[in-house]
C-alpha cells in the first residue's frame, strides 16, 4: 500500500518512522544484528522516547540473505509459515569493520554501512545489485492504531521486474501496484489466484518476501526508482537472491522454497472435460470419448467436472446416482480405452452433503470466534470450509478422495481455495489474515501427497487453480476463468509467464477459453497454443469444448497439434526434467532463455516452450502474428522455412500452423509415437539437426518413459566441417536428419553430410 502523498508529503492518517543510521552492529557466529533508530544519534538525549529497530541478517543456503526487520519483538506469531530451506551446515562469514558490516553468502554479500545514514548493499560480481537506502526501512502507525512495517530497494536505469504470482496484466511489473492476496477474480483484473511474494529483475537478483499474509508491492509506483514491499505487521522478513541469470535466480529461488514434482507422462496428453454447467451423463461421456477415437484425435485423460455430484451437494464426493448410476463399472470401460480419469473437487462442504453434519460434528469444519461454523451461501449453500489446519480433518478428507481412486479416477482438479474467511478460527490457532493466502498450500499438499501416496513419486498430478509461494511444488496449474476470446488469451498468457518467473515448472489453460463459445477462429488459434503448453485441456461452461462442435477444421487441427505434442515427448521430457531438477520453467519467458537482449525483457507474446523452440501464438482471426526472432538462423519446425535475427518479423499463418521455430544449434530428439505420451522415446527416435555450427560437440539424453524405466538413451553428436557424426550405444532403431534427408544409425554410428 502507498503511504505517501507524493514525495514529499505522507498520507493522512500515516505516521512513519525511518531507519536513519546503522548506530551499531553485532557480529554473530553466523549473523549481523543492526540496532537502527529512526533519528541519528548525536547525544545521550536523542537515545529517549525514540524508536529503534532491530535488522538481522543470516544466510540460510549459498547465495541468499535472509533480512528480518522487527519493530516490536514481543508481538505473537501464530503462523503459519512457509516452509524454506535452511542448510545448517553452511556458515556465511561475517566481518565488521569501523565502516561496514558485512556478511558474505556466497557470492553474494550485504554491506550494512556505519555513516550518518541509512544505507544497505547487496552485492555480487564487484558491484551493487540493489540497496536499500534512506526512507527505505520504515515503520507506519495509522490514526486506527495499525502498524506496518516496509522496505524499499532501489531501482536501476532500465531494470525490470517480474514475477509476484499469477498476474495477467503486463509481464513487466514496473509501475504497477500488486497486492499479494489470493481472489477468484477471474484472468481480467489486478485480482489473481496465484499470488506470490516473490519477484526477479534482469539486474541479477530476486527477492522472496517471506510472509504469507497481505503483502502489498509498489513497484516503482510510489518512489518510481524503488520496490516497496509492506505488511501489517511488527516484523518483515525477506530474502534476497543472486544468480547469474534469470535462470540461476529461479533455481535458487526454488532450492529455497522447493522444486517441482515430476509429473506422470500420461499427464502430457490432451486433457478432454464434460464442461462446467452442460448436461453430461454417462452416455454423454462416453459419446465424447468415442467421437475423439472416430475422429482418430488422441486423447490421455477424461475430466469430470463439477456435476458428477449431485447439485447442492459440492463436496459429497459421490457420484450422481442418476447420471452415474455404476460409476466403478463406467471407469472400469474408460479405463478400457486406455483413459486415465480425473475429477473435479474443492474444499467446501455444501450444508445438505451428508458429510457436513458429519464434519461439523467433529470439529472438522473452520469456526467462528463463538464456536459456530462458519458457513455462507456463495458458490454452495450453507457451504462450510475444511480445516486442514487440524490432521484428522486432513486424514478425513483425503479418505473420501482415496475411496475414488479405488473406484478408478487417477487425479484431482483442485478447483477453488481462494474464498477464504480471515473472521474465523482455525483449529491450530494460525493467524485468520496469514491463512488466507497459506490456504491454496494446505489444501493442494493434503490432495497431492495423498495421490503421491497411492500412486507413487512421480504418478502424483493435481489440477490446480490456486496457488502462493512453494505451491510450485504441486503441480500442476492451470490458468482459471477466462473468455473465450482472442484478449483472453492474450491474459491467459501473460499471466502464465508471470508464473513462470514465480518458479512454477508447469502450466495450462483452457482452450478455447471457459466463459461464453468460442467462435471457430478463437478456438482453432487457441488449439496450437495449448497444445504447445505444458499441459493441454479442452475445457468449457456452458458449452462444450470437443473440436467437432466447431467445424471440420478444427478436427484436422486438433488431430495436427496433438500427434505433433505426442512426437515431441523426448523433447519434453528433457524440458520437463529442467523444471523438476533446476526449477526451470517448461514454457519460459522469453527473457530466461536470453538474458543479454534487450529486446527479449518486454516480450509477452510469445515463449520458448523448453530452451529450442519459439512458439508464437497467433491471437488474430486472419492468421496476422508479428514475433521476435533473436539472433541467428531459426527453421520453422513445420514447414523447414529459416528466418534471421534480431529482428521482428510480420507474418500470417493458417489455423493449420503458427510460429513454431528451432533454435540454432539443436539436436531436436523427436519420437515415432503419435497416440499416447507413453511409448518408448528412444525407440525409432529422430534427431533433427539444426545450424550446428562447426566444431559443435553435444551428448543429446533422451529420458525413458515411466513405463520403459532405466538410464537415459545418450547419442554423442559431433560436427566437423560440412559432416555430422553421431554415436550412441543404443540398441534401439534411430535416425539423423538435416531437412528432408535422413540416415539411420546402427552400431557404427551415422554420418550425414550438411
Amino acid at each position: 500500500m502507498k503511504f505517501t502523498d507524493g514525495y514529499w508529503c505522507v498520507r493522512e492518517g500515516m505516521h512513519p518512522q525511518f531507519a536513519a543510521q546503522a548506530y551499531d552492529v553485532w557480529p554473530g557466529e553466523r549473523t549481523l544484528t543492526v540496532h537502527a533508530p529512526t533519528k541519528r544519534i548525536e547525544g545521550r538525549g536523542d537515545a529517549l522516547n525514540r524508536t529503534l529497530l532491530t535488522l538481522d541478517y543470516s544466510a540460510p543456503i549459498a547465495d541468499v540473505v535472509r533480512v528480518r526487520i522487527t519493530h516490536h519483538a514481543g508481538a505473537r506469531d501464530d503462523g503459519p509459515h512457509f516452509q524454506v530451506a535452511d542448510d545448517e551446515g553452511f556458515a556465511p562469514t561475517v566481518e565488521v569493520t569501523d565502516e561496514a558490516g558485512l556478511l558474505t553468502s556466497g557470492a553474494l554479500s550485504v554491506r550494512v554501512h556505519r555513516g550518518d545514514s541509512w544505507r544497505v548493499d547487496f552485492e555480487a560480481d564487484g558491484r551493487v545489485l540493489t540497496s536499500s537506502l534512506p526512507k527505505s526501512v520504515g515503520v507506519v502507525t495509522d490514526d486506527d492504531g495499525r502498524t506496518y512495517v516496509h522496505e524499499q530497494l532501489s531501482l536501476s536505469v532500465g531494470e525490470h521486474v517480474y514475477g509476484l504470482g499469477e498476474r495477467f496484466g503486463p509481464v513487466v511489473k514496473n509501475g504497477q501496484t500488486v497486492d499479494v492476496w489470493q481472489a477468484d477474480g477471474g484472468t481480467s483484473s489486478e485480482q489473481a489466484y496465484k499470488n506470490v511474494p516473490f519477484y526477479l529483475t534482469d539486474r541479477g537478483y530476486g527477492v522472496f518476501v517471506n510472509q504469507p499474509e497481505l503483502v502489498s508491492f509498489e513497484v516503482g509506483s510510489e518512489v518510481v526508482s524503488r520496490t516497496q514491499f509492506s505488511v501489517e505487521s511488527q516484523s518483515l522478513e525477506y530474502f534476497v537472491i543472486y544468480g547469474e541469470t534469470p535462470k540461476a535466480i529461479l533455481e535458487r529461488y526454488t532450492a529455497l522454497t522447493g522444486r517441482p514434482a515430476r509429473v506422470p507422462d500420461w499427464s502430457y496428453g490432451l486433457w478432454l472435460s464434460t464442461s462446467f454447467t452442460t448436461d453430461y451423463d454417462e452416455a454423454t461421456v462416453t459419446s465424447f470419448i468415442d467421437g475423439m477415437a472416430e475422429r482418430d484425435l488422441p486423447l490421455s485423460v477424461f475430466h469430470f467436472d463439477c456435476h458428477w455430484m449431485r447439485e447442492f451437494n459440492w463436496c459429497d464426493f459421490e457420484w450422481d446416482p442418476r447420471t452415474f448410476p455404476e460409476p466403478e463399472a463406467m471407469l472400469a470401460r474408460l479405463k478400457a480405452k486406455g483413459l486415465r480419469i480425473c475429477a473435479w473437487i474443492n474444499p467446501y462442504i455444501a450444508q445438505r452433503s451428508p458429510l457436513f453434519a458429519e464434519a461439523a460434528a467433529k470439529g472438522f469444519l473452520v469456526k467462528r470466534a463463538d464456536g459456530s461454523v462458519w458457513q455462507w451461501d456463495l458458490w454452495q449453500a450453507g457451504m462450510g470450509l475444511v480445516d486442514f489446519t487440524n490432521p484428522d480433518a486432513t486424514a478425513w478428507y483425503t479418505s473420501k478422495l482415496s475411496r475414488l481412486l479405488d473406484q478408478g479416477v487417477d487425479a484431482f482438479k483442485t478447483d477453488f481455495g481462494e474464498r477464504i474467511p480471515t473472521d474465523v478460527v482455525w483449529h491450530d490457532g494460525s493467524d485468520p489474515a496469514r491463512m488466507h493466502n497459506y490456504y491454496a498450500q494446505a489444501y493442494n499438499k493434503a490432495v497431492f501427497d495423498l495421490l503421491e501416496e497411492r500412486r507413487g513419486e512421480g504418478e502424483a498430478v493435481v489440477f490446480a487453480r490456486s496457488a502462493t509461494a512453494g505451491g510450485q511444488q504441486f503441480p500442476v496449474h492451470w490458468g482459471g476463468d477466462c473468455f473465450s476470446t482472442f484478449e483472453a488469451m492474450g491474459e491467459s498468457l501473460r499471466g502464465g509467464l508471470s508464473l513462470a518467473f514465480s518458479g512454477f515448472g508447469y502450466w495450462s489453460h483452457d482452450i478455447g477459453g471457459f466463459e461464453g463459445t468460442p467462435d471457430p477462429a478463437v478456438f482453432k488459434r487457441w488449439l496450437a497454443f495449448g497444445l504447445l503448453s505444458s499441459h493441454s485441456r479442452l475445457h468449457g461452461s456452458s458449452s462444450y469444448r470437443v473440436p467437432w462442435a466447431f467445424d471440420d477444421e478444427a478436427v484436422d487441427v486438433t488431430r495436427l497439434f496433438t500427434r505433433l505434442k505426442l512426437s515431441l515427448m523426448p523433447y519434453l521430457a528433457g524440458a520437463a526434467r529442467d523444471a523438476y531438477e533446476a526449477g526451470t520453467p517448461m514454457a519460459r519467458p522469453m527473457l530466461l532463455e536470453f538474458p543479454e537482449d534487450p529486446s527479449a525483457a518486454t516480450i509477452e507474446t510469445q515463449y520458448m516452450l523448453g530452451g529450442s523452440l519459439l512458439v508464437a501464438p497467433v491471437f488474430t482471426a486472419d492468421g496476422t502474428v508479428t514475433y521476435y526472432v533473436p539472433e541467428g538462423t531459426w527453421t520453422h519446425l513445420l514447414d523447414g522455412h529459416q528466418v534471421t535475427g534480431p529482428r521482428w518479423v510480420t507474418e500470417q499463418y493458417g489455423f493449420d500452423s503458427l510460429p513454431l521455430l528451432v533454435r540454432p544449434g539443436t539436436v531436436l530428439p523427436v519420437g515415432a509415437g503419435t497416440r499416447s505420451p507413453e511409448y518408448d522415446w528412444a525407440d525409432g527416435v529422430t534427431l533433427r539437426l539444426f545450424e550446428l555450427p562447426d566444431g559443435f560437440s553435444a551428448t543429446i539424453a533422451v529420458p525413458a518413459a515411466q513405463a520403459v524405466g532405466g538410464p537415459d538413451t545418450l547419442f554423442d553428436v559431433v560436427r566437423e566441417g560440412a559432416q555430422v557424426r553421431v554415436t550412441s550405444a543404443s540398441t534401439k532403431p534411430w535416425r539423423v536428419q538435416v531437412g528432408d534427408r535422413a540416415v539411420d544409425g546402427g552400431p557404427s554410428g551415422a554420418v550425414i553430410d550438411l
